[in-house]
């Protein structure tokens, strides 16, 4: 242990600084929510679901709740059923397994459903594709009104997922 402790202190802290970000991500994350506010008037009410994906998508998904984003601090919120939710996010390919369940879930949405693919997978099947698994797109599924590419897409891409599938459902685009 002591030897351990020796090696320690002669070689120091051997991990990086983390990257001065500055506040413009989270300045314009302020604004897409705010717009996205002065287009509803009210909160916006989402279901995230995973039909399949790695988890790197919900990781993204998740970091728009934390203290720099602030997702919920300004109106907007996850919620646990369906039948609550303005808006789904759903995330990978659609497998096989999940397929019955994801449509379940679009059918418990009221009307009007917005639903945003999230990530490479959802848009198109990504590295699974269409196979005897997985049914590869979201849109192969249940109608997609806007996907959000990358692999996994940064939180603010996904916010501004979000605010183009609100604007759409109210006209403005």
């Amino acid at each position: 242990m002591f030897s351990i402790l020796q090696r320690i202190a002669k070689v120091g802290n051997v991990t990086e600084p983390a990257p001065d970000a500055g506040d413009e991500p989270q300045q314009q994350a302020q604004t897409i929510q705010r717009e996205i506010l002065d287009i509803l008037g009210q909160a916006l009410a989402i279901r995230a679901v995973d039909a399949g994906s790695c988890n790197g998508c919900e990781l993204e998904i998740h970091a728009l709740n934390n203290p720099y984003y602030n997702l919920e601090g300004l109106g907007m919120k996850f919620v646990a059923s369906p039948r609550h939710a303005d808006m789904l996010l759903v995330t990978g390919p659609v497998t096989r397994n999940m397929e019955i369940a994801l449509v379940r879930t679009f059918e418990a949405v009221p009307a009007p459903k917005l639903v945003v693919a999230v990530g490479d997978c959802a848009a198109c099947g990504g590295i699974f594709g269409e196979s005897y698994a997985s049914r590869g797109a979201v849109s192969n599924v249940i109608p997609v009104d806007v996907v959000v590419p990358g692999c996994p897409p940064p939180p603010l891409e996904i916010l501004r997922g979000i605010l183009s599938a609100v604007q759409r459902a109210r006209g403005l685009r």
